[in-house]
């Protein structure tokens, strides 16, 4: 089960040694977080696999040395998050399965630009479409 506090902090694992300002997490961040671990706990619970966390909340320093990151990512905002998905079955369901993701109130990005991880998020894309290219 991932938790709001592992995704949260699940930066500090590859990334500590970024610095980080003190008073970059926010109240509203925090609830942001919330609402993501919800979603994709949901996201899990219909999928029926538990899976890891690959990336969650990217404080906007953490960002910047990401290889590939966008630069306004949705991660600096805590409202994406990334799920392991080595074998892409995960991101085949979610695919297979709009109607669902519409429910719980997620988008997906194509799987063509997440090679071994689901990327998820809680707002929708400028394009609107529920499952897009970055």
């Amino acid at each position: 089960m991932i938790t709001t506090d592992d995704y949260l902090n699940f930066w500090k694992k590859h990334y500590s040694h970024v610095k980080v300002p003190d008073d970059e997490l926010t109240q509203e961040l925090v609830s942001n977080a919330d609402n993501t671990v919800a979603a994709v706990t949901l996201l899990l619970d219909a999928f029926g696999e538990e899976r890891d966390l690959t990336s969650g909340w990217r404080p906007v320093e953490v960002n910047k040395t990401v290889p590939g990151a966008a630069l306004r990512s949705n991660h600096t905002r805590c409202l994406a998050a990334d799920i392991s998905d080595p074998d892409g079955d995960l991101d085949d369901w979610c695919t297979a399965h709009p109607d669902t993701l519409a429910k719980i109130g997620l988008w997906q990005e194509h799987p063509a630009s997440t090679k071994g991880w689901c990327h998820v998020q809680i707002v929708a894309p400028k394009s609107g479409k529920r499952v897009f290219y970055p």
